[in-house]
């Protein structure tokens, strides 16, 4: 799930991206894969029962009447969510992290798969009590901006920050045809996720290129297919969020089918999404994110997945721009 949505940062935002990029591979490649896929399920997050949560009196009543969030996610975005080795089980940095926030709050996260592009419009229907899939939080996304047409279609949501995350070009290994730069790009075929930051940043940049070097984008529902595209020769290069495309370099093919190029750009947070008018329910996650940093077990999340780099030190809400 590419670092979801459009995103405005500064250079020295960047700059700070790529140091972290660096960081961020080496961890990824110490980091085993075996048992990584053994926790977490589709049916949600194990957590332990109200009476020892010591955060269940900040939640709504009716989640606690009900005792679970429902979550929408596009679990195909390895390693933020995706399906472990065992049938119906939802693995990755948000579902243990959606764990560690039960805890505190004495409820189960139950993660729903939908595409990422509905997720927002899944909350707002109220299908969702949140959406957790590695989404970006913008400032088009908290006041219900089509981020394409600049008009409003929607009240927009409310984002509890939980962690930071730019974006990385990839290639087929051995095969980078000169591409270091999104400016490089210009002339060349690149497969993207539907309704992320990678497709935003390429569409932006395709205004640039000139005439007859138009970046011929190939937009797909999930992160897999476009991989697989690029796997089949059928693109130059593709794109999505760091930790997403360093863990494909690091696994497809047992490390021998991709390599990141450039820099990673554009580092923003990743939010947890709640509907607007659900403040108390917002609040209260804020609340456990900070209990859990506090307590360690985020840190123990970010190290176990080698996506320390990208970990924040206090939770924010609404910290997009």
């Amino acid at each position: 799930m590419t670092a979801r949505s459009t995103r405005r940062t500064t250079a020295a935002h960047s700059r700070l991206a790529a140091v972290g990029a660096i960081a961020v591979a080496g961890a990824l490649l110490l980091t085993g894969c075996g048992d990584q896929t053994e926790n977490g399920d589709s049916g949600g997050s194990d957590t332990q029962s109200a009476g020892g949560a010591p955060l269940a009196d900040k939640l709504p009543q009716s989640i606690r009447d009900k005792g679970t969030i429902k979550v929408g996610s596009d679990i195909a975005y390895a390693p933020v969510e995706f399906q472990g080795r065992t049938p119906a089980k939802t693995v990755g940095i948000d579902p243990d992290l959606a764990d560690a926030l039960g805890k505190q709050l004495g409820v189960k996260f139950e993660f729903e798969n939908g595409t990422f592009d509905t997720l927002i419009t899944g909350l707002r229907s109220k299908r969702y009590d949140i959406a957790m899939s590695a989404m970006t939080d913008t400032k088009d996304r908290q006041e219900g901006i089509d981020g394409d047409t600049g008009k409003k279609v929607g009240p927009g949501g409310d984002f509890v920050d939980y962690f930071t995350a730019g974006v990385s070009i990839y290639t087929k290994k051995g095969d980078d045809q000169g591409i270091k730069t999104w400016s490089d790009l210009c002339g060349k075929k690149l497969v993207v996720q539907r309704g992320t930051v990678s497709e935003d940043l390429a569409k932006a940049e395709n205004e640039k290129c000139p005439a007859g070097k138009k970046i011929s984008m190939q937009p797909f529902d999930n992160d897999q297919q476009a991989q697989t595209r690029l796997r089949a020769g059928g693109a130059d290069a593709g794109s999505s969020d760091f930790p997403v495309a360093a863990y494909a370099v690091k696994t497809s093919g047992g490390g021998k089918d991709f390599e990141l190029v450039g820099e990673q750009v554009e580092a923003a947070p990743y939010g947890i999404a709640v509907a607007k008018d659900n403040t108390q329910l917002r609040d209260a996650l804020k609340a456990a994110l900070d209990a859990v940093i506090a307590n360690g077990e985020y840190k123990k999340i970010m190290d176990k997945w080698g996506v320390s780099e990208g970990a924040i030190t206090e939770a924010t809400v609404n910290g997009g721009k």
